[in-house]
Formats: structure tokens, sequence, C-alpha cells
């Protein structure tokens, strides 16, 4: 079955648990390969992603794609490092 990419815009994404994570809210392509290569999600759900941060999921984590998205895979937590701290670290641990 052929879907059209902007069909995807806005659906719901859930994990495999049936976790609500957000809503699709753009789509990541692969020109030079004609294929999706991940959708980008907003309005994250803060129990699972920091700060609630817009992220990137890639495409080879989705099971299934109807009125929804499932994900076959998707880590228990993500963690978002602020890029002022990690400067930070990089400048305490040089060599």
């Amino acid at each position: 079955m052929m879907s059209l990419i902007t069909e995807l815009i806005g659906l719901p994404v859930y994990t495999k648990a049936g976790v609500y994570l957000g809503d699709v809210n753009n789509v990541v392509l692969d020109i030079s390969n004609n294929m999706v290569h991940g959708l980008f999600v907003a309005n994250t759900n803060p129990a699972l992603v920091e700060n609630s941060a817009n992220i990137n999921i890639p495409y080879r984590w989705v099971q299934a794609v109807g009125d929804v998205v499932i994900l076959k895979y998707f880590p228990p937590r993500v963690n978002i490092q602020r890029e002022a701290e990690s400067e930070e670290e990089f400048e305490t641990y040089k060599w």
C-alpha cells in the first residue's frame, strides 16, 4: 500500500507499550536513496523525553503506520544534553 508523506503529519506516535510519545511534525527524507529516514516528533511526552523536546525518530524504529504510528523500539527515557554543559565537560577532561 502506498501513502503520501503528508498523511503522516499530525499522526500520534505510540511506543510498543502503548505510551503516547508525541505527534509527527515533519518527515525526514533521504533523497539520494528515495526513502524516509525519520519522523520528527513534536509535543513529546515529558515522561519519555526531557523537557518535552522535539526529537527525530529513525524510521527503522517504526513498526506500523495507520491511524497512529506505533514504534517497535524507543529507549526508556531520552535525556537532552545541553551544548554548554557538553563544552564545559570537554574542557574539564581535555588531555
